[in-house]
């Protein structure tokens, strides 16, 4: 349900359309205002998000599978089923699905070009 500012103050995952991209992630945003955001994402084995960066804080946690997280000075790491994750804003990351995975992020300030679906 949107308010009178076009915001999704609440919302049902199975209810909500997803949004492919790039290929093999599906984000569907769940909830979001002015000041933060909630997003689901299914990652399909073998796609990757490029090294990228935003204005948003960014924390994730797993809810299933395994991702490995790039980094900026090439380092990375691996989070899996139960991991959480924060990156700073304007920090370069990027992911690449090691198995199926599901993961929720919260962004803050919210993402307005995720509030497509």
């Amino acid at each position: 349900m949107r308010d009178n500012k076009g915001r999704r103050k609440n919302a049902e995952l199975e209810k909500l359309n997803s949004v492919e991209k790039p290929a093999g992630i599906f984000r569907t945003t769940l909830s979001y205002n002015e000041q933060s955001m909630l997003c689901h994402f299914k990652l399909t084995r073998g796609s990757a998000v490029p090294l990228h960066n935003h204005e948003a804080v960014q924390h994730g946690y797993v809810l299933s599978g395994r991702l490995r997280f790039l980094l900026n000075d090439g380092k990375s790491f691996i989070a899996a089923a139960g991991s959480s994750y924060a990156f700073d804003p304007w920090e370069h990351h990027g992911a690449e699905a090691i198995e199926d995975s599901e993961v929720l992020e919260f962004f803050t300030p919210m993402r307005p070009e995720y509030a497509d679906n």
